[in-house]
């Protein structure tokens, strides 16, 4: 009998074990988070139900994140706090600093998916999708799909990411689309034209290259009046011009004209310092489309306010 028991875990008299194993409650996996990378081994989303099932859980997960934020400026206010364009990364470095004790190198600018202490709490379901579009753009990849669905999921993840300026999901897949999509199932027009578009802004813009800005312009034969606007505006170094144009161009163009506004604002200001010696402060301000304490912050100018008139140089007496 002692040994029958013995084969049962050592359990006296044919017992159960007390530990209440059968009492465990399963583990609550995220779905966005059960999957995944297909790079690392996770083959399931080369399966193409799988896909279109978590595009889904997706879509779902971005409209409840909208649902959660309300009114439109919360909703934008959180788009800019997940903002992770380089000229970003300065304060999400220090929240990172803040959270755990060190920043993250400057080699390996933060992703949503690799850096959730730097991501606002507020932001963490956007951060979750960022993060799953990556995967899923990687089962779309590796499957070589080429149809209505992955274009739609390609267009859904360059919007996205154009918002929180995150160049790393949306060029890569911009250049797949046009490149690999594209080729084998067409966008509609339409479609074509806001990739091209987006493209040709992000390499105006943030890649500072207009030569081949204006060279996909002429490949793609585009022809879109805000966007040769923008090109000239840059061409000829017009501040006001470049403003002018960005403020009627929709969210996502805005977005990736703003890579070039620093840039721009600095050529602004040398013109200046070049040219007057004082010059009234609305005017700068209205020119240089921010205040004067940005002016100094941000800018780093160092004239001289007198009253409402700026003193740049002063003529030195003899």
């Amino acid at each position: 009998m002692r040994g029958r028991g013995g084969a049962r875990g050592g359990a006296r008299g044919g017992r159960a074990p007390t530990t209440p194993w059968n009492r465990l409650k399963p583990v609550e996996l995220d779905p966005l988070e059960s999957m995944g990378l297909p790079s690392k081994g996770d083959h399931r989303l080369l399966d193409l139900k799988t896909q279109e099932r978590y595009y889904t859980k997706i879509v779902e997960r971005y409209m409840t994140f909208c649902s959660d934020a309300g009114e439109r400026d919360e909703l934008l206010r959180r788009f800019a706090s997940l903002d992770l364009s380089s000229s970003n990364r300065e304060k999400v470095n220090a929240v990172a600093l803040k959270s755990t004790g060190h920043a993250p190198p400057d080699t390996a600018p933060p992703r949503p998916s690799t850096a959730p202490n730097t991501i606002p709490n507020n932001t963490q379901g956007l951060s979750d999708v960022l993060s799953a579009l990556r995967k899923l753009r990687e089962g779309i990849v590796a499957s070589k799909r080429a149809d209505d669905f992955a274009i739609q999921a390609y267009l859904f993840c360059i919007r996205l990411s154009i918002l929180v300026k995150h160049h790393e999901s949306f060029h890569p897949a911009i250049l797949h689309l046009l490149r690999r999509i594209h080729p084998v199932h067409s966008m509609t027009t339409v479609e074509l034209s806001e990739v091209v578009g987006y493209l040709i802004l992000d390499t105006a813009c943030r890649r500072n290259s207009l030569a081949e800005a204006y060279a996909l312009r002429h490949r793609y034969r585009l022809k879109d009046a805000k966007i040769d606007a923008v090109l000239d505006a840059l061409v000829h170094d017009n501040y006001v011009e470049f403003q002018r144009v960005k403020r009627r161009v929709d969210g996502h163009r805005a977005k990736l004209i703003e890579y070039a506004e620093d840039g721009m604002r600095k050529h602004l200001l040398k013109c200046f310092g070049r040219t007057y010696l004082s010059i009234d402060l609305g005017f700068l301000e209205t020119c240089a489309d921010s205040d004067w304490t940005r002016l100094i912050a941000e800018d780093g100018v160092g004239w001289e306010l007198d009253d409402n008139k700026v003193v740049i140089r002063k003529i030195k007496a003899r």
